[in-house]
């Protein structure tokens, strides 16, 4: 052990961090260096169908994760500021200002996103995105695919999924124009059935934190959750997560949590605060409290039930209109008390982000219906996944406290 470190914060630390790094390096210098290798790169939204990419040996590129990286290393003011002097309103998603004023300044934390040759676009996660890469397609003038998902309110109607399993036949035909080949419909299976191991693999990461002390907490979760977002369908992501869920198995066995002293577990909603989640993992741990789960890393296998392995192209139609940001305020509510008794929570931590609507506006409602069919008590914080101006550090101090002495209070019968 070296001199100076805790030894007890050493056994804390997951060994896959290190090897996690590494191949998020590499995919971000073989995507930068894609103009050597005469390989084609797609930028494309995060909750968009990443498979046929992967079967066309396309890169993928996520603006979504780039955002998320810029938001991490505390350069979403700066950026945010550069797409409001280029006439873009504040009340813009972050993601999108960042990743805007990024293009013609080459900025973020990697000196800007590789230029792609084309774009794809799916609003099952929100309907900014549409105008956000209409606004990318021009600037770098290429050509643009939009896959548009009808909003599941209820159920996905027989209508809904001729509509989009016809767009995915487009997207293919798209695909084979832009890159000037067929799609390989062998490859396009075995990508599919890797999808769907690495898919089952990551939740099956995500369900150890069922025991106590849960073996990592939402915030590993959000740093973990990379591949299965970027590399999606393909062998690395599933070796990956098995060696990622064999060493949370291990954790397990050896009884180390992801905090020292694991009392009350609760339960995160929307999107990380990026730039400020380690001092969010430090004041909740400082309490004794361990996020055991969040609606935002488990949302990229919630929809399995409606994939077929065996039959992904025809299947992927239900299982990317489904995902949870394209579903009613009533069904989300299910799957969050779903995961309330899965986990075995103590508490609700909703994060009001202004910069994210979709996954906000309904909040309030699942609040109620949370507080209404298990009793437990639910903490709002305002604030943005990217942008710190609108994060205030003492009122979310307080509420914070304030929120853990009523979660003690109800354990203790008070």
């Amino acid at each position: 052990m070296a001199e100076g470190k805790d030894p007890e914060k050493e056994k804390r630390k997951i060994k896959s961090v290190k090897k996690m790094k590494a191949i998020m390096t590499k995919y971000y210098k073989k995507a930068k260096l894609a103009w050597l290798t005469r390989k084609k790169i797609a930028w494309i939204t995060s909750g968009g169908p990443v498979e046929p990419l992967i079967a066309m040996n396309i890169i993928p590129v996520y603006p979504e994760n780039h955002g998320a990286m810029i938001g991490a290393s505390k350069m979403g003011v700066d950026l945010c500021q550069k797409a409001e002097a280029m006439g873009y309103s504040s009340d813009l998603c972050s993601y999108a200002r960042s990743d805007i004023s990024c293009a013609p300044a080459k900025g973020g934390p990697i000196g800007g996103l590789p230029k792609p040759n084309m774009l794809i676009c799916c609003n099952n996660i929100c309907g900014t995105v549409l105008k956000w890469y209409e606004v990318q397609a021009r600037y770098f003038n290429v050509p643009l695919f939009i896959l548009d998902t009808p909003f599941c309110h209820t159920q996905f109607t027989q209508e809904a999924r001729q509509y989009v399993k016809k767009q995915v036949e487009e997207y293919i035909l798209f695909l084979e124009k832009v890159c000037k080949k067929k799609m390989d419909h062998d490859r396009m299976k075995e990508v599919g059935r890797l999808s769907v191991e690495a898919q089952r693999l990551w939740q099956a990461v995500l369900d150890t934190a069922q025991n106590r002390p849960a073996p990592l907490s939402a915030f590993d979760a959000f740093f973990h959750l990379a591949l299965i977002v970027t590399l999606r369908g393909t062998r690395q992501a599933v070796d990956y997560y098995q060696e990622l869920l064999a060493e949370m198995k291990q954790r397990v066995a050896d009884g180390i949590g992801a905090i020292p002293n694991e009392k009350h577990r609760l339960l995160w909603d929307n999107l990380p605060i990026w730039y400020r989640t380690r001092w969010l993992s430090q004041k909740f741990a400082a309490a004794d409290a361990c996020l055991v789960a969040d609606t935002y890393t488990s949302a990229w296998c919630g929809a399995l039930q409606y994939i077929d392995e065996n039959n992904f192209l025809e299947s992927m139609a239900e299982g990317y209109s489904r995902i949870y940001l394209n579903i009613g305020i009533d069904e989300m509510a299910r799957q969050v008390i779903q995961m309330i008794d899965k986990y075995k929570a103590d508490g609700l931590v909703m994060h009001s982000n202004r910069s994210c609507k979709p996954y906000s506006f309904g909040q309030l409602d699942i609040q109620r219906i949370v507080r209404e069919e298990r009793g437990l008590p639910s903490l709002m914080i305002e604030a943005d996944m990217v942008d710190e101006r609108f994060f205030s550090e003492s009122q979310i101090d307080t509420r914070i406290d304030a929120f853990m002495e009523v979660v003690r209070e109800r354990k203790s019968g008070i």
